[in-house]
């Protein structure tokens, strides 16, 4: 919760985070009528915050049509009775208030939100500017600005999701919109952006800040502190791949997404789990990397819940595979079907819990674990094959003497590169890794995850590591 409660009757602003999309939503309330700023596509969540507080839901607004996730705006109002406000120049195939630069929504006698252009994430990009009153019987003015993927923590929203043809005029966009909410907002005023929690939606490392003013940000974000040729270089030059789901995301949040079927999947047994791999489709265990690691049914690949989940699984599946869920529990297999929603994964083949005891009559499958110490060991008395899966820019940065880079989200398209023999995977801290040692043992390769910190492990366990220049 971020209290901006000085004196009575200023608003409670409480965040909603989406830690595995990396992603914050916003509920705003002066004790009776609340505002929701870009909700997740899961809104129960948003209704139970509101229920908490004893408020109603007047109004929800959209910073801009999102690339990384589904939203849950137009279910949330239809649910409510709330005003949906999106952009008057977007086109969208559902009825909306239109909103537009410099109008005013008067949610109460003391609260009210001010559209604010700032394009350069997308070219109709909107920050809202929540003002009340300091005192009672004063004059608004602004307590917060929720910037949605603007002016982010030390950093922007990235540039480039719209195509390479629109970066150069989006990043001069956004460099101009950064430096207009800072001139025309106090500095004493949060600022509350939806990305930049590792998303990556972001341009630039956010860092670990949970919390910002308008001039915090102008004493430290490149974007405010540095002139707009130099900020342009480098946040051109900084731009990485993002996960390939993006592109099924503004069509779907155009088109007005229903609120999510949460109902639970039909259950599989071991003849039709079998049957599906058989057939090529995705059977996804979810447990933790080491239990999945210790015994497995042989095909199935291992997203762990304890990690960013739904970013990485939607960056790897063919977009309309069809998909079977395995988990320890039925809450398990819940959150997983939960996670999807979020991105537009709505229907799931089937799903089983317990383990893979009863999942399969077969021999389970196995590989081995191992952490940056093992292998620099291991490279004293046999040869084998390093691979590194994390992104080029990481592996640009330091990698491992000899190691061959392939980054996850291309791993499928270039199995035919993975070197013969016995192969160690590793990536940053080891989630990555699994990821790619399930995928690599379905195919009958012999695998050895590393589960350790590259930054803090590899150089000091000995292996030789290049550093960047």
């Amino acid at each position: 919760m971020i209290s901006t409660a000085t004196s009575v009757g200023l608003p409670v602003i409480i965040p909603i985070d989406t830690p595995t999309l990396g992603d914050r939503s916003y509920l705003a309330h002066d004790g009776q009528l609340a505002v929701v700023i870009d909700p997740q596509r899961d809104i129960d969540r948003v209704l139970a915050v509101a229920s908490e507080a004893g408020v109603r839901i007047a109004e929800v607004f959209e910073t801009h049509i999102h690339n990384d996730y589904v939203t849950g705006g137009l279910a949330l109002a239809e649910a409510t009775g709330a005003r949906y406000h999106v952009n008057a120049a977007d086109e969208v195939s559902y009825a909306r208030s239109p909103i537009s630069d410099g109008d005013v929504v008067d949610v109460s006698p003391t609260m009210r939100v001010r559209a604010i252009a700032t394009p350069g994430h997308t070219f109709t990009h909107l920050s809202y500017a929540l003002e009340a009153a300091p005192g009672a019987g004063g004059e608004l003015e602004p307590i917060g600005v929720f910037t949605g993927g603007s002016l982010l923590f030390g950093a922007t929203g990235r540039p480039d999701l719209l195509g390479h043809t629109h970066t150069h005029d989006l990043v001069h966009h956004q460099f101009a919109s950064a430096h207009r909410l800072a001139e025309e907002l106090p500095e004493r005023t949060h600022v509350l952006p939806t990305h930049g929690f590792g998303s990556f939606c972001s341009a630039g490392s956010t860092g670990d800040a949970i919390a910002s003013t308008i001039g915090t940000e102008k004493r430290q974000n490149p974007a405010l502190t540095q002139d707009e040729e130099q900020w342009v270089a480098d946040t051109l030059a900084g731009l990485d791949a993002y996960p390939a789901y993006y592109a099924h995301m503004a069509p779907l949040n155009s088109s007005g997404p229903s609120a999510p079927d949460l109902s639970a999947p039909e259950q599989a047994d071991k003849d039709a789990l079998a049957a599906r791999i058989t057939a090529g489709e995705w059977v996804v265990d979810l447990r933790t990397r080491t239990a999945f690691a210790a015994g497995h049914v042989t095909g199935t690949f291992n997203f762990g819940l304890d990690g960013q989940f739904a970013t990485y699984l939607g960056w790897l599946i063919p977009w309309g595979t069809p998909l079977t869920l395995l988990g320890d529990s039925p809450e398990q297999v819940a959150e997983a079907q939960r996670e999807l929603v979020r991105i537009g994964i709505d229907q799931l083949h089937g799903a089983a819990t317990g383990g893979p005891e009863e999942w399969t009559d077969r021999p389970l499958g196995t590989f081995g674990r191992a952490v940056f110490a093992d292998l620099a060991q291991v490279r004293h008395h046999r040869q084998v094959a390093v691979l590194d899966v994390r992104r080029t820019s990481e592996y640009a940065d330091g990698h491992i003497e000899g190691a061959v880079n392939i980054p996850l989200h291309e791993l499928l398209a270039r199995v035919d590169e993975i070197p013969d023999g016995e192969v160690w995977v590793h990536c940053g801290v080891g989630y990555r890794a699994s990821v790619a040692a399930s995928v690599l043992a379905a195919r009958g390769t012999s695998v050895v995850a590393v589960d350790d910190s590259f930054t803090e492990h590899a150089a000091a366990s000995g292996l030789p590591v290049v550093q960047a220049a």
